[in-house]
């Protein structure tokens, strides 16, 4: 039986569901396991709510950190790209900044998905990378016309200027 945001979230539109969440906050928790399940038709629209619900950094979703970087592997693009900008918008620990590029490297790799999931996917490993610059080389490397041939030319001007800002914050670090 569907639960009454699960009901929501596939009868409403974006403003309604907000309104509900903010007005049944003891569903938050709901929301969260319904972004981190694999139950299409609901998970990926719990995912894009979420997103639109939470705050930076949301106590309410450091505990579930894990488990989302852990679905990243297995859920489907769309659902895929919610998930990467939910934790956009999280603080990560050195522990799970580690798992999150590995995994966004291996979603940057193929190159028949999205570009706009690729692009998320590559967001991540720029920022983890000007955080520890001796992955610099390796992003670099991963901006190599094999990988970027397949995307539209917003997204190939956008993995450009992150590259060159990540050159820019090493060359800094170097002269210091």
């Amino acid at each position: 039986m569907e639960s009454g945001l699960e009901h929501i979230l596939t009868n409403s539109y974006k403003a309604g569901m907000i309104s509900y969440i903010k007005s049944h906050p003891e569903d938050f928790d709901e929301l969260i396991k319904l972004a981190l399940a694999d139950k299409q038709k609901y998970s990926w629209r719990a995912a894009w709510l979420l997103w639109s619900c939470m705050e930076k950094n949301d106590a309410r979703i450091l505990p579930y950190v894990k488990g989302f970087i852990d679905a990243l592997e297995s859920r489907k693009d769309n659902q895929l790209r919610e998930l990467l900008m939910i934790l956009e918008r999280m603080e990560l620990s050195e522990e799970y900044e580690g798992r999150l590029f590995d995994v966004c490297v291996n979603v940057w790799k193929e190159i028949g998905k999205k570009p706009s999931i690729r692009h998320k996917a590559f967001t991540h490993i720029v920022k983890i990378g000007k955080k520890y610059s001796d992955l610099t080389n390796e992003i670099i490397f991963l901006a190599q016309p094999n990988y970027t041939t397949s995307l539209s030319g917003g997204v190939k001007r956008c993995v450009n200027k992150m590259v060159e800002s990540l050159k820019q914050n090493r060359m800094k670090e170097i002269s210091k």
